[in-house]
């Protein structure tokens, strides 16, 4: 079995869109753009569904403090690329990449969502 999809509650699907899409190599499938609702994929196939919060009727639209997705990139070198690529491009980042548990990387918060960039590698 494998996790198919995950599908995000952002306040601006096309700028969330664009986010994935220029910093985590994710591309559009949408026809059509819409301000409701956009399907990414990306080389491996998974599916990032971006959802505006208004379409939640009962606005649950709140993530738990930690709640966040992780993106692992094969070297600390590309951990502080994407980090530069992020920081270059306007987007806030409270921390520098390090060493955190066995891993290497930093997180940021963009549209209410967490997320981390990480590597396992710590010899590259």
């Amino acid at each position: 079995m494998t996790i198919n999809h995950l599908n995000f509650t952002v306040t601006n699907v096309d700028a969330a869109a664009r986010f994935f899409e220029t910093y985590f190599e994710f591309r559009r499938l949408d026809k059509k753009p819409n301000d409701s609702l956009s399907i990414l994929d990306n080389a491996d196939g998974f599916l990032l569904v971006l959802m505006s919060e208004k379409m939640n009727e009962n606005g649950n639209t709140g993530y738990p403090d930690v709640f966040h997705a992780g993106f692992m990139l094969d070297s600390m070198q590309q951990v502080i690329d994407l980090h530069n690529n992020l920081k270059a491009g306007g987007i806030t980042l409270d921390q520098e990449p390090q060493r955190m548990r066995k891993s290497f990387g930093f997180y940021f918060n963009i549209d209410k969502i967490m997320i981390e960039v990480g590597t396992f590698n710590l010899d590259a």
